[in-house]
Parts: C-alpha cells; sequence; structure tokens
C-alpha cells in the first residue's frame, strides 16, 4: 500500500496495491496491519455505502461529540472528495485537502476524527463507501456550508445538486464553539 500525505495531517490518502490480469483484478479494501505499518489503528464499528449521481455534492459533514474518522473510497464512478479541519485550536483549521476517488484509481481517503468530510459527483453514477470508527448519532450530527468563503474549497463544479440540509448547513464562523471538535496536540 503507498502511503499519499495531503497538506493536512492526519489525512492520507491510501493506494492499495492492485493485482490484475484479463479476467478483473483483486485488491485489499482493508488491511489493520498495513494500516498501523503507516500509523493508523481506527477501530472501524460502522459501513455505510451511498449512490449519488453527476454533480449531487454531500457535505461537508461531522459529528461533535462521538467524532468519526472515515475511510472513504469508490466502488463505482469518481468523486471529488474533501477533509476539512475544524478543530478548534489546530495550527490547520479552517484548511482542507481534497483527493479524486474513482474506481479506476482505487484510492481511499483517510479523513481523521475532527474533521468535516464532503464530497461531489463527477461521473455520471458514483458508488461511495464509508467505515467509520463511531456509529452515526443523531444528536451529533452537524455540518458546515460547502461554499462557506471563509474555507475557499475550490469545488470542481459550480452549482451542486444539495439536500435541503447542506443548504442550510452553518457556516464555519456560526457553529458555537462547544461544537467543534477540540485539537489535541
Amino acid at each position: 500500500m503507498k502511503v499519499i500525505q495531503t497538506d493536512l495531517p492526519g489525512c492520507l490518502v491510501l493506494e492499495p496495491q492492485v493485482f490484475g490480469d484479463e479476467r478483473g483484478y483483486f485488491y485489499e479494501s482493508f488491511n489493520r496491519d498495513k494500516l498501523a505499518a503507516a500509523g493508523l489503528a481506527p477501530d472501524f464499528v460502522q459501513g455505510n455505502v451511498s449512490s449519488s449521481t453527476r454533480g449531487v455534492l454531500r457535505g461537508l459533514h461531522y459529528q461533535w461529540p462521538k467524532p468519526q474518522g472515515k475511510l472513504v473510497s469508490v466502488l463505482e464512478g469518481e468523486v471529488w472528495d474533501v477533509a476539512v479541519d475544524i478543530r478548534r485550536g489546530s495550527p490547520t483549521f479552517g484548511r482542507w485537502a481534497a483527493a479524486i476517488l474513482s474506481a479506476d484509481n482505487k484510492r481511499h481517503f483517510w479523513i481523521p476524527e475532527g474533521y468535516a468530510h464532503g464530497f461531489v459527483t463527477l461521473s455520471e453514477r458514483a458508488l461511495f463507501t464509508y467505515l467509520c470508527t463511531a456509529t452515526y448519532d443523531r444528536d451529533a450530527d452537524a455540518g458546515i456550508r460547502w461554499n462557506d468563503a471563509d474555507l475557499a474549497i475550490d469545488w470542481p463544479v459550480g452549482a451542486p445538486v444539495l439536500s435541503d440540509k447542506d443548504a442550510r448547513a452553518p457556516f464555519l464562523a456560526e457553529v458555537a464553539q462547544e461544537r467543534l471538535p477540540v485539537y489535541e496536540a
């Protein structure tokens, strides 16, 4: 497995070794020992799958309290995936990193606890999978507006398809401090 550092501490792009021939291909989508060798020891407790059509933007989502770390990948199609550091007190607070995840490149993106996460579908359809370190908690569910000017995320779509919840999410500056994760050095 190849580990690719991003500009955000702890956010990693993971590129599995793919074995293929005329019949198709095989790769490990999760291997605890290989993640540990990369410095990660997530305890996954929930798996999710979403399907989205071109232009659908989901995010920017997070949970607090009860934060979730996420290992995400795409089984069909292509997305532009984003992590935003929203940990109060972090030296990279408000900064973001992005990666293209696709069925072709088979990359995974590790988003640690304390980061907001979102993606936009670039292909006609995308089948997206998440492994999470905490179960979904409706009371801890939170979000940040996808087009927050203070974040200046360079989304590759101008007018995405949004849920009502995502369209109404607050800007980061509007979120009460106690509703944001805490940076721990």
